[in-house]
């Protein structure tokens, strides 16, 4: 499963949901969070795409906990890691960097437009 790949394509009442490419015929794909192996993960041929597999993993609760938690999909014969998910609970979104990065978005769209201002004021 060397040349693997695993792409998310959505997260949907609480079902992570991927498509995992070039694993060959028997994949050993297995997602961990912290030092705990998660069950429930299923792989399923896409008729449409050879070669393809629609993978799902519904979210346990269990995991849900304050601040950040991350899954890690990884063959389980190599240790590789294909992909991951973040999940961020419980954290006021002015901890969030996320919400930094905007922050600091807004401030220099301001200071953008002041410095815009000064230069049409001082050019005339």
């Amino acid at each position: 499963m060397a040349e693997a790949s695993l792409t998310k394509t959505r997260v949907r009442a609480g079902i992570w949901e991927g498509v995992l490419t070039g694993a060959g015929d028997s994949p050993a794909l297995e997602v961990w969070h912290l030092d705990q192996k998660l069950p429930g993960l299923t792989l399923t041929p896409q008729p449409d795409q050879p070669g393809s597999l629609a993978v799902q993993l519904p979210i346990p609760a269990a995991i849900l906990s304050e601040g950040v938690q991350t899954l890690l999909f990884r063959d389980s014969g190599s240790g590789q890691v294909l992909a991951h998910f973040t999940i961020i609970t419980g954290v006021a979104m002015e901890d969030d960097l996320r919400a930094e990065i905007d922050l600091l978005r807004a401030e220099l769209d301001m200071l953008k437009r002041a410095f815009r201002r000064h230069c049409l004021e001082t050019a005339g």
